[in-house]
């Protein structure tokens, strides 16, 4: 068990350690001469003979070092609310009783400290105050002590309510990877730098390789302690003390705030879904893209937070909101943060991590406050995933559920209507009925392009992909027009996609210009004319002459070579043909070899081949070419 104090500055939390452990907290010379505790304190003791260790976390109760209180009430399973009976209570009690409640420590036990300066009726208004204090929150009824630290009166009894608690205390799962928010670092002589914190999931080994800090820069756990004993193996739930070896490592590049992490989970992130609550003594709104401090682990770093569902929440109410952060930091679902104000002066609420990896855009549409709301009701991953996928068109990434929720995908159990959709960036979950529905929505739009323009034979993917305006990104879209080619639902012709049944109808005037244009194509051979001798020598407008061949072009009856120059489709694979025949003697084909097979002049035959290139049939090779062998050309050259 794992316990930490609470209270304002000198209501005596060190000399009530001191008292249960027989160990001196305020270790620091500073803290001795101006007889108060600056940073964190650690002990540890048994709470009796033949116990297990327990280890304490001593925190400073000034205003001033809020942030290292923060640091120290992470990860803690019970927390000493100590308020003086002759001072009763002060705005640090108000203040760190707010923050414990924010951070959902479970068990608190209330020490009214110092009993021997002052009358028993003094702690009898002491104790009705704290009754009051508690009576709104988490800790409402909570057993309250009356000690002295200096006589000893009441600490048997604090003493066997902590033995009962521990019996109490929720195992934490050592299941999901290692997690622990580093608190100290130092160096020892003879072992190099040890790094401690408590741990708050996972478990570690002697050997294991973890990532450190921002940069995540790998290291090895030379030697372990856990609750102050040398261990092979520690686990989430305790205090933690580890040697690090790696290359260049040095003491300075370790800061309190900084992660060491089991590799599969580093994932720093800037942008957090999380659902606020502001607390309710806080006198006015709390408005929208307002700046904060956050505090979550041992880390504190600024950031701005959007509310998602209104532009200003009340005190004392709840709303779902996003972080925007000034600098990465490490988070899981559930985690629990703490906001404090700009000026770092006062705690303004806190909240629960819903997404570590949230969205930037869409992050106020319906879908995903479902999303928010299915993260918000429970911390099953069976439970929200349904919700999840039936509120997403564009699919979740398992890897990132694995971070999010700290579980790696071999301890899941999916639903049995969840598609898993391969991408080339890696798999993506899907719920199938939506799945299905992007499919029919795709078709749908193609079917809508083609009553739009009756005359092409159909767009490419990526003019498809915009033409459909979907969320898939580009590697999904793909897979997902993969699966309509693959079932006969779409059909390519070349670059171009359309429906089996569609075919490109030209207007009657098209028709009949092409059809004066086609004996001109046939009669030139493998020299066509430019499209202004065509338009010459039909007698019509170059620029109705140039759209037409374009048209024809997109559904593959001519080809256009370079600019205003088309040859039609059977005259290329002609060309084509020519190829093959070079290739059978030399796989290496020569330009002037090619020039001559066909009779024309040097740069119609460059100019030719280049187009080769274009569409694959050929690859360049500095002045030679080989043929591709999986292009269609080279399969049925003259089909």
């Amino acid at each position: 068990m794992i316990v930490g104090t609470a209270g304002h500055i000198d209501h005596g939390k060190t000399a009530l350690l001191k008292a249960l452990t027989g160990q001196v907290g305020d270790r620091r010379r500073e803290e001795r001469e101006r007889g108060i505790t600056i940073d964190l304190g650690f002990l540890y003791a048994p709470l009796e003979p033949g116990a297990e260790m327990t280890g304490f976390i001593d925190v400073p109760g000034h205003e001033r070092f809020i942030h290292n209180m923060l640091a120290g009430a992470q990860g803690i399973d019970l927390v000493l609310l100590v308020v003086a009976a002759d001072d009763g209570v002060m705005p640090q009690t108000r203040e760190h009783l707010a923050i414990v409640e924010l951070l959902g420590i479970p068990q608190a036990l209330v020490v009214i400290s110092k009993c021997d300066r002052v009358e028993p009726a003094r702690v009898q208004s002491v104790h009705a105050q704290v009754t009051a204090l508690l009576a709104p929150g988490a800790y409402n009824g909570a057993p309250q002590f009356a000690v002295s630290s200096l006589t000893g009166e009441g600490i048997d009894a604090l003493r066997q309510a902590l033995l009962a608690a521990q019996c109490e205390v929720r195992q934490r799962s050592a299941s999901g990877g290692f997690r622990l928010a580093i608190d100290r670092a130092f160096s020892v002589a003879g072992a190099g730098i040890v790094v401690t914190g408590t741990a708050l999931a996972g478990q570690v080994r002697v050997g294991d390789t973890l990532l450190l800090g921002q940069t995540g820069k790998p290291v090895r756990v030379r030697s372990l302690h856990a609750q102050n004993h040398v261990v092979v193996e520690a686990w989430a739930g305790q205090r933690v003390a580890l040697n690090l070896s790696a290359e260049r490592l040095a003491l300075e590049q370790i800061h309190r705030g900084d992660w060491l992490l089991a590799e599969w989970l580093f994932a720093p992130t800037q942008r957090l879904d999380i659902e606020m609550q502001l607390l309710a003594s806080e006198p006015r709104a709390f408005e929208h893209f307002s700046p904060v401090h956050v505090h979550l682990g041992t880390q504190d770093v600024t950031a701005r937070v959007a509310l998602l569902e209104n532009t200003c929440l009340p005190p004392g109410e709840r709303m779902f909101a996003q972080l925007l952060l000034n600098t990465p930091l490490q988070a899981v679902h559930g985690d629990r943060l703490v906001l404090r104000d700009q000026s770092a002066r006062r705690t303004l609420g806190g909240g629960r991590v819903l997404d570590p990896f949230a969205p930037a855009r869409q992050r106020r549409s319906p879908t995903r406050l479902m999303q928010l709301q299915a993260l918000a009701t429970s911390e099953s991953l069976e439970h929200i995933l349904p919700v999840m996928l039936a509120n997403s068109d564009s699919g979740l990434d398992p890897l990132r559920l694995e971070r999010q929720f700290n579980r790696l995908r071999s301890t899941w159990n999916l639903p049995a209507d969840v598609r898993v959709i391969a991408t080339r960036q890696g798999p993506l979950l899907f719920n199938a009925v939506r799945w299905e529905a992007l499919k029919v929505s795709l078709l749908e739009h193609l079917t809508h392009f083609h009553q739009l323009e009756p005359d092409e034979l159909g767009p490419d993917r990526d003019r498809l992909r915009r033409f459909s305006a979907t969320s898939l990104d580009r590697p999904t879209f793909i897979s997902q027009l993969d699966e309509l080619l693959s079932s006969g639902a779409i059909v390519a012709s070349g670059p171009w996609l359309h429906l089996p049944e569609h075919q490109v109808r030209l207007s009657e005037e098209d028709e009949a210009l092409w059809q004066r244009l086609q004996p001109l194509f046939e009669q030139a051979g493998y020299d066509p004319p430019w499209v202004r001798n065509l338009a010459s020598a039909v007698g019509c407008d170059e620029a109705a002459v140039r759209l037409l061949l374009r048209k024809l072009a997109r559904s593959g009856r001519v080809h256009q070579v370079v600019r205003d120059l088309f040859y039609a489709d059977a005259t290329v694979r002609q060309l084509a043909a020519m190829l093959l025949q070079l290739v059978a003697d030399n796989p290496l084909i020569q330009a002037a070899a090619f020039r001559d097979k066909v009779g024309i002049g040097r740069k119609r035959s460059i100019q030719i081949l280049e187009f080769f290139d274009r569409i694959g049939l050929t690859r360049r090779l500095g002045d030679q070419r080989r043929i591709r062998a999986d292009n269609a050309l080279a399969q049925r050259p003259e089909s």
